[in-house]
């Protein structure tokens, strides 16, 4: 079973998941960054560029789940570098304090909420989000066109693909795209008929929508979401 809740951490969740039995788990590509805990240990998710799948016996996982731009500064990682990759915070932090922090979440009442609590200290030391970047996401999550958000925020294509790629592992393209699909999986899953949703999601047609969801999420978009159109 999966459950989420908002963090006291601007725009980042807090969630849980445990299968409820075997068979593989689908993690689709949504612009974020998470910090996770897994029996015991500590792992950091960098932002996926196409589906991400698990497999293995059923296990809880817990995550936080980080507003898009904001982990590599929490964490100490450019994003470009964590790309479609699982890593160990053992091999991100100094050893002595990556066994400090994981002593805490284990030993924290659940560990969404121990998760949570080393998050928010890191980011009372850590500067907020370029504004710049959080005028980004939203331009792009509203369905605006990479060259007008550029021209819009003063800042040339190049600038922006590498602040792009520090900060949320790939360029606007790419993020465009990933926030392009989370908009259409919210609107198909709440029942809107598919033709609708690709229209009100920013593509160009059904075709569109589906060659999408296929190379994105690794399925047909009716598989994915278990539903006939």
């Amino acid at each position: 079973m999966y459950a989420e809740r908002a963090s006291r951490l601007t725009g980042a969740v807090v969630w849980t998941n445990t299968p409820s039995g075997p068979g593989a788990g689908r993690v689709l590509p949504d612009g974020c960054m998470d910090l996770l805990w897994h029996e015991g240990r500590l792992v950091v998710a960098g932002p996926d560029t196409r589906a991400y799948v698990t497999e293995g016996r059923p296990s809880a996982w817990a995550g936080v789940r980080f507003y898009p731009g904001t982990a590599p500064a929490l964490l100490g990682v450019p994003a470009h570098e964590m790309r479609d990759r699982r890593v160990d915070l053992a091999d991100l932090w100094p050893a002595a304090e990556v066994r400090r922090v994981t002593a805490r979440v284990n030993a924290a009442d659940d560990p969404a909420s121990g998760l949570e609590r080393v998050a928010w200290e890191r980011a009372a030391d850590t500067d907020p989000l370029d504004p710049l970047l959080r005028q980004v996401v939203a331009a792009l999550d509203a369905g605006r066109p990479v060259a007008a958000t550029a021209d819009g925020l003063g800042v040339g294509a190049r600038q922006l693909h590498r602040r792009c790629l520090t900060a949320f592992g790939y360029g606007p393209k790419t993020l465009a795209r990933v926030l392009r699909l989370q908009r259409a999986l919210a609107l198909a899953r709440s029942g809107v008929p598919f033709a609708e949703t690709a229209a009100r999601s920013g593509f160009a047609d059904q075709a569109h929508l589906a060659r999408d969801v296929r190379e994105l999420a690794g399925l047909p978009l009716t598989e994915l979401l278990g539903r006939s159109g």
